[in-house]
């Protein structure tokens, strides 16, 4: 559990999940690069113009059978990466058939961990939820709720490594209001802070050059995110908003955004470098 007070009363762990028949092919091995992907993945529904905003509305609400062709498409692109952070899921409800679709794409991705945090728990009727795949061991996943005029918005804080020298991974998915995400930031920052090596990824709702993108890098050492890698809409990307932060201690060897068009968001992905010693499980 993170040792700063003002998160400590808003965080619950997480149960971390194991995917059964699904050999751990990086447990036990000290690696310095890892691939991490994030994605916006809308519930498995694919859109590929603005007007599915309105004629596909009713797929967040209710069941199709495409979910799951759009679900296996996902996991064909993230089973080639290490660590994967998962936004817009359903964690087992009316919609998704009561398929908890981070277990699903674990399974189908080869997998062997996975977790989830439902942030907005509306029954049978929708789980909203992040969700997390990792070929390497976490040592810790920590749900905390991020504070907004709505709520429903958290932070997945997942720990590999040593208590000592962890690789912390926080997942986001930000408000669509500028003032809530300044008060998600800064409470964002504080966990930041905390550690030295450390990677924000998730969809943000904001540009890079954003008066809150800002704040956050004024607030923490994380290193200015790269401009004009525009993720969203999937179909005609003009919006930088899914972004992928790191301290100075790692390395980024490549970043790039991927036209893996499912999603109204396209995934973004890169390859980054640890510091020599760093032992990962």
């Amino acid at each position: 559990m993170s040792d700063i007070n003002v998160v400590a009363p808003q965080l619950r762990h997480s149960t971390l999940l194991r995917t059964s028949n699904v050999p751990s092919t990086l447990d036990h091995v000290n690696t310095r690069r890892l691939r991490l992907l994030s994605y916006n993945i809308q519930i498995g529904i694919s859109s590929r113009h603005f007007r599915h905003y309105l004629t596909h509305s009713w797929r967040h609400v209710l069941p199709h059978p495409e979910s799951f062709e759009n679900l296996d498409r996902i996991a064909q692109i993230v089973s080639d990466f290490d660590i994967v952070a998962l936004q817009e899921t359903d964690a087992g409800s009316f919609r998704s058939y009561f398929v908890n679709q981070v277990e699903y794409l674990a399974k189908k991705g080869h997998f062997p961990f996975w977790g989830h945090q439902t942030n907005r728990n509306l029954g049978r009727f929708a789980q909203h939820s992040m969700g997390l795949l990792s070929k390497l061991t976490p040592l810790m996943i920590t749900e905390h709720k991020l504070p907004g005029f709505i709520p429903g918005r958290g932070v997945m804080e997942v720990r590999f490594g040593s208590e000592e020298t962890p690789l912390i991974l926080l997942q986001v998915h930000l408000a669509l209001g500028r003032r809530a995400r300044m008060r998600q930031l800064d409470f964002i920052s504080n966990l930041v802070n905390a550690f030295e090596q450390v990677v924000v990824m998730g969809d943000f709702n904001c540009k890079s050059k954003s008066y809150e993108m800002d704040a956050l890098l004024n607030k923490t050492k994380l290193l200015e995110p790269v401009d004009k890698l525009h993720t969203f809409p999937s179909w005609k990307p003009m919006r930088n908003i899914d972004h992928i932060l790191v301290t100075p201690t790692i390395k980024i060897n490549d970043i790039q955004v991927l036209s893996h068009a499912v999603s109204d968001h396209l995934p973004i992905a890169v390859e980054i470098e640890l510091p020599s010693g760093t032992k990962l499980k």
